[in-house]
């Protein structure tokens, strides 16, 4: 029998991307798509080097991603390592899923992440392949990862 692979909690993946996770989406021009751009989607968790392994066990838990080396060029920031989700398939089959489930805490990351999951309906629905869409998409983006929202 094989070994398990060393896993975190659930509650784990949320604190630690409460404090160190991002939710991402990449906008670029491309002729090869109907509406001009490409978009990416992205979660990410990044972590100093020593912390790798803990970056192993939420990729372990999560059972999709990769964790790679992120070289770091910054005077007075250490180097580090990245765990990333891109594929389309696991951001809807695993990542979406998984913050429904075990909702995020911080307000600055639920936003973001519930503008991420609506980008997420956009392409889902093909919406990403019209000029419109990619309007409605750049405008929720633009809404992503603000250092402050408002409280109502």
């Amino acid at each position: 029998m094989g070994r398990t692979k060393p896993k975190v909690s659930e509650d784990y993946i949320v604190g630690l991307t409460d404090g160190e996770g991002c939710f991402y989406i990449n906008i670029w021009k491309s002729s090869s798509y109907k509406a001009g751009y490409c978009i990416q989607m992205h979660f990410y968790i990044k972590m100093q080097e020593k912390d790798k392994p803990l970056l192993d066990k939420v990729k372990n838990t999560l059972n999709c991603g990769a964790v790679y080396f992120q070289k770091e060029k910054r005077i007075n920031h250490c180097q580090c390592y990245r765990y990333t989700v891109s594929s389309y398939k696991d951001i809807l089959g695993v990542i979406i899923p998984f913050f429904q489930s075990h909702p995020l805490q911080s307000v600055t990351k639920k936003k973001s992440f519930e503008f991420f999951c609506k980008i997420a309906k956009l392409v889902q629905s093909g919406e990403h392949l019209t000029k419109e869409g990619m309007i409605k998409i750049k405008i929720l983006k633009s809404e992503m990862n603000k250092k402050a929202f408002g409280i109502a």
